[in-house]
C-alpha cells in the first residue's frame, strides 16, 4: 500500500522553510548545551552481491544528512556512528564528551531491522532518569513506524518518537521542544510533556507512542504524512556530516574525537550526494513515486558544483553515486547540472576534472538523452545503473526491450560511459529460452554481448510503501516461514526467494545464482584479459588539469602516465570479474542454507500484511496516514485518557 498522498498543492514546503528553521534552530541552540548520537543500523549478514564493499566503503546518505542538519541548526556536538564500521557500539556505554547524550537518534533499513532493535533495546536499558531522547527514523520507519516500538510486556523496549519524512521534520520537531525545555531538564522529560500536552500534533511526519501498560505503548498517535522541501538547493551543505564520523573501531564506546579528515577518503572512498529525488513512472513494486508525493526535485548544477568542489578539498573524495531514482527524468533539469560540471572541467578546475561518478537512469530516458550524453561524460559520468528489470517487459514496461536496450549501451560506451544494468527476476521469467530473448540466461549473455562490465540480478520482493505490497501478503505469495524458519527481516533483500508462486522456488534461487555465475566466471575472467569490456571512448582518458595543458610536465612523463592509465583500463574489466566472482563466493554462501529448505521445507504463507499489533490513529482520531490494513483502532479510553492529560497541561 502507498503513503497516501496530501492534497493537491500541499505537498511541498513553502519556499524556504527548511533554511528559516535552521536559523531560527541556531539562535535557539546557542542557549542549550545539547549532544547528540545517532547510529546508522547495519546486519552483517547482509553483505553479498550487488552491493559487497558499497555497503561499507559509501557512507549512507541519510544519516549524514540528518548530521548535517544537525551541525548547521547549531548542534554542534553530534556524533554519527556507522554499525558498519563499528559493530560492537552500544549506546548504553556511549558518552559524548564524557556525559551521556541529550539525543539518541537511529536510522535503519528494513533489511537491517534485527540490529536496529538491538540498539533500541540496549538503549533502553540505560537508567530513565539518565536515559536520552530516542529517536528513530530512515526508510524502515518511513513505511513501518510502529517497527520501533515494543510490543512484549516481558521485554519492554523501543523509541519515544519516530519520524517517518526529512530533516524538516526532525527539526520541527526539536523546534518545538527546545522551545517548551525548562531549565537544563532532559530532552526525554521535555519530550513527554511536549507529547501530553499535544504540541507535537501539528508537526507533519511523527509516530508517537501514549499511554504505556509494563513500558509497552497502549497506542501510537499519527501526525500524518510529511510535507517535503521542493528546492533541494535548501538542504544543508553535506560537507558538514562528514566531520561527524565515529573512527572505525572494536570498542562499544566512542571515541574522544570524530574520524580526522584525513582518513575519512581511506573510510568511504565512494561518497553519496544527493542530485536529484523521485521518478515519472509509477512502477507498482516501487514505492518511490508515492513517497515523492509524485513531485521530482533536484539541486542546482551550481549548488552540485560547489559541493564536489568542497568535498573534494577537504575530504579528497574522488567516487561519488548521485542519490537519484532516475538522473534523466527531466531533460532541462539533468542538463541543468551535467552543464555545469562539464563548465568547470573546460576551466580546468583539479576537482571537476579528476571525480567521477555513477548514478540510475531508464533506457526509455537514455536514449531521450542521446543528443547529450557527451556534455554529461564530461561531467564526470562514468558508470549509470539502468533499470533493464526484464527486457522482454512481461514484469513492467517502461520503454525498454532488447534492441532498445542495445542501442542505449552502445550509445552510452560510444560516449564513455559504462552501462550496468539491474535485472529483476520474477516468476514467469524462465531461466533460458530457444527461440527468444524472454529467458534470464538469454539476457545476461545479451547484456554482457552488447557491453555490460557489471550486473546486478535480484528477484522480485515485496517492498513496504509499493502499490503490490499488501496483495503480496493477503493472496499468499509471500512467505512466512519455511518449516518453522520465519522469514527474518535481512533475507527480504532481492537474494533470497521470500515471494513466490513457483511450484519449485528452489529453482528461483538457482536462477540467481547461474545468472550470476553466467556474467562472472574464469572464461569470461581470461576473455577480459585479451577482450576487455572497459576498453572503451574516454575510459583511460587524462583528468589531471596540469597533464591535460601540459603545465610542467615533460614529454617522457605524458607518456608514462598515458600508458598506465591504457594499462589500468584494460585490466579493470579483469578485476571486476574477479572480484565479483569473489563476491559471488560469498553470495553462495549465504544463501545455500535458505536454498537448502526451499527445496526440503514446508512453506508457510501470509495470508494478511504484516501491520502494527498496537492501536494507530491520527490526531483526530481518525485513520492513522502509516497504519496498514488489519492495525487494530484506538479505543476510546486512550482518547479520553489524553484529552484529561491535555486539561491538566
Amino acid at each position: 500500500m502507498e503513503l497516501p498522498r496530501r492534497a493537491r498543492g500541499d505537498e511541498l514546503l513553502r519556499p524556504g522553510a527548511l533554511r528559516d528553521i535552521r536559523l531560527r534552530l541556531r539562535t535557539m541552540a546557542a542557549k542549550h548545551d545539547l549532544s547528540t548520537v545517532i547510529a546508522c543500523a547495519f546486519d552483517g549478514r547482509t553483505r553479498m552481491l550487488p552491493f559487497i564493499y558499497a555497503d561499507t566503503r559509501m557512507s549512507p546518505a541519510g544519516v549524514r544528512a540528518i548530521g548535517s542538519a544537525m551541525v548547521d541548526a547549531g548542534f554542534k556536538k553530534t556524533r554519527i556512528v556507522l554499525q558498519q564500521w563499528n559493530s560492537r557500539f552500544r549506546p548504553s556505554q556511549m558518552r559524548l564528551d564524557g556525559k551521556m547524550p541529550d539525543i539518541f537518534m537511529v536510522s535503519s533499513m528494513h533489511i537491517h531491522s534485527a540490529r536496529c532493535r538491538d540498539l533500541i533495546r540496549d538503549a533502553w536499558r540505560i537508567d530513565p532518569a539518565h536515559r536520552p531522547l530516542m529517536i528513530a527514523g530512515g526508510p524502515k520507519v518511513i513505511y513501518e513506524p510502529w517497527s520501533v516500538f515494543g510490543i512484549d510486556p516481558a521485554d519492554p523496549w523501543g523509541v519515544d518518537v519516530a519520524v517517518t519524512g526529512e530533516e524538516y521534520v526532525l527539526l520541527s520537531l526539536l523546534e518545538v521542544l527546545i522551545s517548551t525545555r525548562v531549565g537544563n531538564e532532559s530532552m526525554r522529560t521535555t519530550f513527554l510533556r511536549a507529547r501530553d500536552s499535544g504540541a507535537l500534533d501539528g508537526v507533519p511526519g511523527l509516530v508517537y507512542s501514549l499511554g504505556s501498560r509494563d513500558g509497552v505503548a497502549e497506542e501510537l498517535v499519527d501526525t500524518g504524512i510529511q510535507r517535503l522541501v521542493g528546492d533541494l538547493d535548501e538542504l544543508p551543505d553535506p560537507v558538514l556530516g562528514y566531520q561527524l564520523f565515529e573512527p572505525p573501531s572494536g570498542r562499544a564506546t566512542l571515541g574522544s574525537h570524530a574520524l580526522p579528515a584525513e582518513l575519512v577518503h581511506r573510510c568511504s572512498p565512494v561518497g553519496a550526494l544527493v542530485l536529484t529525488l523521485g521518478c515519472k513512472f509509477a512502477c507498482p513494486y516501487c514505492p518511490i513515486p508515492a513517497y515523492n508525493q509524485r513531485q521530482y526535485r533536484t539541486k542546482s548544477g551550481e549548488r552540485i558544483s560547489e559541493e564536489i568542489e568542497r568535498l573534494y578539498r577537504q575530504y579528497r573524495i574522488l567516487f561519488y553515486f548521485g542519490a537519484d531514482d532516475n538522473f534523466f527524468n527531466d531533460q532541462a533539469r539533468t542538463l541543468d547540472i551535467a552543464e555545469a560540471l562539464a563548465r568547470k572541467v573546460d576551466s580546468g578546475s583539479r576537482a571537476h576534472c579528476k571525480i567521477r561518478w555513477g548514478t540510475e537512469a531508464t533506457i526509455h530516458d537514455t536514449l531521450k538523452m542521446k543528443d547529450h550524453l557527451s556534455v554529461i561524460r564530461k561531467a564526470g559520468l562514468l558508470g549509470l545503473w539502468l533499470g533493464v528489470e526484464d527486457m522482454s517487459g512481461a514484469l513492467i514496461s517502461k520503454g525498454q526491450n532488447a534492441d532498445e536496450t542495445a542501442e542505449a549501451f552502445s550509445l552510452l560506451r560510444e560516449n564513455g560511459i559504462f552501462p550496468i544494468p539491474m535485472m529483476m527476476h520474477h516468476d514467469s521469467q524462465p531461466l533460458y529460452t530457444r527461440k527468444d530473448q524472454s529467458g534470464l540466461l538469454n539476457q545476461v549473455n545479451l547484456l554482457r554481448k552488447t557491453g555490460a562490465v557489471a550486473i546486478q540480478v535480484m528477484m522480485l520482493t515485496p517492498s513496504p510503501g509499493s502499490k503490490l505490497y499488501v496483495n503480496t501478503y493477503t493472496s499468499g505469495q509471500a512467505y512466512e516461514s519455511i518449516n518453522g524458519v520465519p522469514v527474518e527481516p535481512y533475507i527480504v533483500d532481492g537474494n533470497h526467494i521470500v515471494a513466490s508462486w513457483a511450484a519449485k522456488p528452489w529453482q528461483k534461487q538457482f536462477n540467481l545464482l547461474l545468472a550470476y555465475l553466467c556474467f562472472y566466471n574464469p572464461l569470461r575472467f581470461l576473455a577480459a584479459l585479451v577482450r576487455p569490456k572497459t576498453k572503451i571512448f574516454l575510459a583511460d582518458a587524462e583528468t589531471d588539469p596540469s597533464a591535460t595543458r601540459g603545465q610542467g610536465w615533460s614529454s617522457r612523463r605524458k607518456l608514462r602516465r598515458r600508458i598506465s592509465r591504457k594499462f589500468k583500463a584494460h585490466l579493470a574489466d579483469a578485476f571486476v570479474q574477479a572480484f565479483r566472482m569473489w563476491a559471488l563466493t560469498h553470495t553462495i554462501r549465504r544463501t545455500f542454507v535458505w536454498n537448502l529448505r526451499l527445496m526440503r521445507g514446508k512453506i508457510k504463507r501470509h495470508s494478511q500484511v504484516p501491520a502494527s499489533q498496537i492501536p494507530m490513529r491520527s490526531v483526530d482520531g481518525g485513520r492513522a496516514s502509516h497504519a496498514l490494513p488489519g492495525t487494530p483502532k484506538s479505543q476510546s479510553r486512550s482518547l479520553e485518557s489524553k484529552d484529561r492529560a491535555r486539561v491538566v497541561a
